[in-house]
C-alpha cells in the first residue's frame, strides 16, 4: 500500500493456556488480562491467571512479570494472594498464575455490609499487618488502593487480601536485573493513593513509606467515603504538583465530612449511624491517626504499616495513640473515656478547641498562598476568554456589517491583534499565541500555526529560562506542527529538548511526559525506525495508564498507534485486536461520528488492505469518509488521508473511473494545506501516479512519480521503505515504455532502499 495513513475489544480468550482451561475474562488493563482459569493438572483449581496482553510483550514487560513473581513467591501470609506458578504462551507472552480472589474492593465491601466504624477499622487492621509482613520480606507494593485490596468471607469471617504486587521494589536484594521502574525512570502507582516522593521522583528514593501514605489515603477513603484528595476535581497536573511539592493538605476526614451536604447523610447510614455521631467517631484520635500516615513528609508519618496499626488499637482500646501530642491533658481525656467519669468532658473539648485552632492556622497559609497563585491563573484565563469573545464578534452582522467572514479571517484577524497588543504582557501574549497556533493546527492551517508557537516559545524562554515547565509544553506542542509539516527532524530535536526539560524537573512519569513520547513513537513510525516506535508506545500506554487508568481517553489512540506498527512488522492478528478494542473503547465514550472513530475506522481498512482484502476495506473507509467530511469539513489534511486511502482501495480493485477523482481531490486538499516537500503529499502522487501507469497514461504518470520520488528522498534519505515503494513503482512505467535499462537501474535501487 502507498504509505496510507494508519495509527479493541480484547481478543476471545483462548481454550487454554498450557495445564490451565480458560473460563471467562476477569479483568483487563491496557497492559495485560487476566482470566479465571481451571488447573487441570497436578491439582485441581481455579486460579487467577495475569497474562500480557497481545503485542505488548517486550523485555520490560517480561521483566515487571518477572518480578511479580519472584515477590509473591517470596511471602507467605493469608493476607496476600499467593503464587502459584509462572510460564509464557506459546506466542511468548509471559503469564503469573495466582491464587483466585472472589472478594469485593475493601471500599465496596465495607459500604456493601454497611460495617460500622469499629468494624472497619478492625478489616484495616488485618490489610496493615499483610502489608508489614512484605515490607519485611523487602517488598514495597507501590500501588496499594481498593481494587488491590480485595475482601471475600471465610466462616463467615471477613478477611482482606492483597493482590497484584507487580509494581513492587525490592529492598534487601535484586528480585530482577530489570524494574518496571528504574528502567524507565517513572513513577509508579495510582495518582489518588500516590505518596509525595512517588509523585516528584524517579522512583528509585521510595521506601516503606510510601505504602504508609497509600494505607492513609485509603484508611481516609474507607472511613469518609472520599479521597483526600481528588485528581479528578483539581485536574491531574495540578494534584500531582501539588503532591509533589508537599503542599497537598487535605482536611481531616472529620472536618471532610461537614462538607459533603446531604451527602454525609449516605455515608453515615453505609456506617450504621448518623452524621453527627460519625463525625464524633472521627474527630480526635481517628482524623490525626488517618493525618500523621498522610503526612507529606515521609519522617513525620508512621515508620511502619505495624505502627499503623498498634495505633489503631490503641484507639479501639480507649488507650492512648502515638498521633496525638502525649500531652497530659490528652492522656486525662483518654483516661477519662476509659472510665467513664463526666468531669472529662471540658478537658476533651479544650484539646479539640487548641487542636482545632492550630489546624486552621497551617490551612490558611496554605490557602492564602494557592489563592494567589488561583487568582493570577483566573486573571490570565479570563483575558484568554475575554480576548476570543471579542475577537469572534467579527461573525456578528453588526461587526461584520453585511459581509461574509471565514474562520480563517477571524483567526488572522486575531493574529494581527495578538502581534500588536499586549507588549507590557509578555507571558499573556505567548498564552494568546499558544491558543490561537493550536486553533490553527487543529483546521490544518500549519504555517501560521507555526509562526504563533514559535514566537510564543521564543518569548518564553526569554521570560521564564530554558527549564521551564512552560517552554516543555510550547516546545511539544511546537514539535506537534513540524510533524504534520514533516518535518521530522526538527520535530525530534523539540521533543527531545521538552523530554529533556520534564526529566530534569522529575517530571518523567505524567500525561505531558506521555505525549512526548507519543510524539517521538510517532516520529519513529514514520522512518519506519519499528522497533524504536514500538518500545516509545509501550512506555507512554505505561504511564498514561498509571498516571489515569485505562479509561483514559487517550489509550484508544495509543493503542491505535501501536497497532500502526505491529500492522508494519506483520503481527496482523495482533494488529486487527488492538484496533477492534480501540473502536469499542471510543465508540462507548465518544459516540460513533466523533472523527477519532473515524481514524481507528481509516487503520481498520488499512489492515484490510494490507492483507489484501480490498473489498472489505471499502465499508471502514466509507464510513470514515462521511464523518471526516461532516466533522472537519472538506479541506481538512485528515479527509484527505482517507480519500487517499480509499481511492488506493478502488484503483487495487481496477475500479479506475471512481479512484482518479478521490486521488485528485486528495493531492488538491494536500496542497493546499501542507507544505510542498511534505511526504504526506507523496503518498497520493505515488498512488495517483501508479493508478495513470495502470491505464497507459504514462505521459502524465511519469512527472508525478518523479516528484513523489523527489519529496520522500529529501525527507527519508536514500535507505527507507517509503522510497524503495516509489522507485519499483516508477521501473514498472519504465518497462512498460521500453527503457529496461533505466527500470533496471531503479529497481537496483529499491534493493538497496528498503
Amino acid at each position: 500500500m502507498s504509505g496510507a495513513d494508519a495509527t479493541t475489544r480484547h481478543p476471545n480468550p483462548p481454550e487454554r493456556l498450557g495445564p490451565y482451561r480458560i473460563l471467562q475474562v476477569l479483568g483487563e488493563g491496557a497492559m495485560g488480562i487476566v482470566y479465571e482459569a481451571e488447573e487441570t493438572s497436578p491439582v485441581r483449581r481455579h486460579v487467577a491467571l495475569k497474562v500480557v496482553k497481545a503485542g505488548l510483550h517486550s523485555k520490560e514487560i517480561a521483566a515487571r512479570f518477572d518480578s511479580e513473581r519472584q515477590a509473591l513467591a517470596v511471602m507467605d501470609h493469608s493476607g496476600i494472594a499467593k503464587v502459584f506458578a509462572a510460564g509464557a504462551t506459546e506466542s511468548g507472552e509471559p503469564f503469573v498464575a495466582m491464587e483466585l480472589v472472589k472478594g469485593l474492593p475493601i471500599t465496596e465491601y465495607c459500604d456493601a455490609h454497611k460495617l460500622s466504624v469499629q468494624e472497619r477499622l478492625e478489616l484495616f487492621v488485618g490489610v496493615c499487618q499483610a502489608v508489614q509482613h512484605a515490607h519485611q520480606k523487602g517488598i514495597i507494593h507501590r500501588d496499594l488502593k481498593p481494587s488491590n485490596i480485595l475482601v471475600a468471607e471465610h466462616d463467615g469471617r471477613a478477611e482482606p487480601k492483597i493482590i497484584d504486587f507487580g509494581i513492587a521494589k525490592a529492598l534487601g536484594t535484586a528480585l530482577t536485573d530489570i524494574t518496571f521502574v528504574t528502567q524507565w525512570g517513572q513513577a509508579i502507582g495510582t495518582p489518588a493513593y500516590m505518596s509525595p516522593e512517588q509523585a516528584e521522583s524517579s522512583g528509585l528514593d521510595v521506601d516503606t513509606r510510601a505504602d504508609i501514605y497509600s494505607l492513609g489515603v485509603l484508611l481516609y477513603e474507607v472511613l469518609v467515603g472520599r479521597l483526600p484528595l481528588d485528581p479528578g476535581v483539581m485536574g491531574l497536573p495540578a494534584f500531582l504538583a501539588r503532591l509533589a511539592t508537599g503542599e497537598a493538605s487535605p482536611p481531616t476526614p472529620s472536618a471532610r465530612l461537614r462538607t459533603l451536604g446531604r451527602d454525609d447523610q449516605l455515608i453515615a447510614h453505609a456506617r450504621g449511624t448518623d452524621p453527627a455521631r460519625l463525625r464524633g467517631e472521627l474527630k480526635g484520635d481517628l482524623d490525626w491517626i488517618v493525618m500523621k500516615a498522610l503526612e507529606p513528609d515521609r519522617a513525620r508519618r508512621y515508620a511502619t504499616a505495624s505502627e499503623l496499626a498498634m495505633d489503631i488499637e490503641r484507639h479501639l482500646a480507649n488507650e492512648p495513640v502515638l498521633a496525638h501530642s502525649p500531652s497530659t491533658a490528652y492522656r486525662l481525656s483518654k483516661f477519662v473515656r476509659r472510665h467513664r467519669a463526666g468531669a472529662g468532658a471540658a478537658i476533651i473539648a479544650v484539646v479539640a478547641i487548641t487542636a482545632g485552632g492550630i489546624a486552621a492556622t497551617v490551612g490558611l497559609v496554605r490557602a492564602r498562598r494557592a489563592e494567589r497563585v488561583a487568582t493570577q491563573e483566573a486573571a490570565a484565563a479570563q483575558h484568554v476568554t475575554t480576548f476570543l469573545v471579542d475577537l469572534f464578534k467579527v461573525s456578528n452582522p453588526s461587526e461584520a456589517r453585511g459581509n461574509a467572514v471565514t474562520a480563517r479571517e477571524i483567526l488572522d484577524r486575531g493574529t494581527e491583534r495578538i502581534r500588536g497588543e499586549l507588549k507590557d504582557q509578555p507571558l499573556l501574549r505567548a498564552r494568546l499565541m499558544q491558543t490561537l497556533g493550536t486553533v490553527h493546527q487543529s483546521l490544518g492551517l500549519y504555517k501560521p500555526a507555526h509562526a504563533l508557537l514559535a514566537d510564543a516559545l521564543q518569548i518564553r524562554e526569554h521570560e521564564l529560562g530554558p527549564n521551564d515547565q512552560v517552554v516543555a509544553e510550547n516546545l511539544t506542542a511546537l514539535a506537534a506542527v513540524a510533524t504534520l509539516e514533516g518535518d521530522y527532524a526538527e520535530a525530534e530535536r523539540l521533543l527531545r529538548a521538552a523530554l529533556a526539560i520534564r526529566e530534569r524537573r522529575g517530571q518523567r512519569a505524567d500525561t505531558a511526559t506521555a505525549t512526548i513520547l507519543m510524539g517521538l513513537a510517532g516520529i519513529s513510525a514514520r522512518q519506519n525506525k519499528n522497533v524504536e516506535a514500538e518500545s516509545s508506545y509501550v512506555r507512554a500506554i505505561a504511564i498514561e495508564e498509571t498516571a489515569l487508568g485505562a479509561s483514559s481517553p487517550r489509550i484508544p489512540r495509543m493503542l491505535r498507534s501501536l497497532a500502526v506498527v505491529q500492522m508494519r512488522e506483520q503481527h496482523y492478528p495482533t494488529a486487527d485486536s488492538l484496533l477492534r478494542r480501540a473502536l469499542d473503547i471510543q465508540e462507548r465514550t465518544l459516540g460513533r461520528d466523533h472523527p477519532d472513530v473515524a481514524a481507528t475506522l481509516l487503520n481498520l481498512g488499512a489492515l484490510d488492505w494490507t492483507e489484501g482484502r480490498f473489498a472489505d476495506a471499502l465499508a471502514p473507509y466509507e464510513r470514515a469518509r462521511v464523518i471526516d467530511e461532516k466533522a472537519l469539513g472538506p479541506e481538512h489534511p485528515d479527509l484527505a488521508s482517507v480519500l487517499n486511502n480509499l481511492a488506493e482501495t478502488y484503483w487495487k480493485l481496477n475500479r479506475y473511473a471512481e479512484a482518479e477523482p478521490l486521488f485528485r481531490r486528495a493531492l488538491a486538499i494536500k496542497e493546499h494545506a501542507l507544505p510542498a516537500g511534505n511526504p504526506s503529499i507523496a503518498v497520493t502522487l505515488n498512488g495517483l501516479a501508479s493508478l495513470l501507469r495502470d491505464e497507459k497514461r504514462y505521459a502524465e504518470a511519469e512527472p508525478l512519480f518523479k516528484q513523489a520520488l523527489e519529496i520522500r528522498g529529501k525527507a527519508f534519505g536514500p535507505v527507507n521503505p517509503n522510497v524503495a515503494e516509489t522507485l519499483k513503482a516508477y521501473a514498472a512505467l519504465l518497462r512498460s515504455t521500453g527503457r529496461a535499462r533505466e527500470a533496471a537501474a531503479l529497481e537496483a535501487r529499491a534493493v538497496r532502499a528498503k
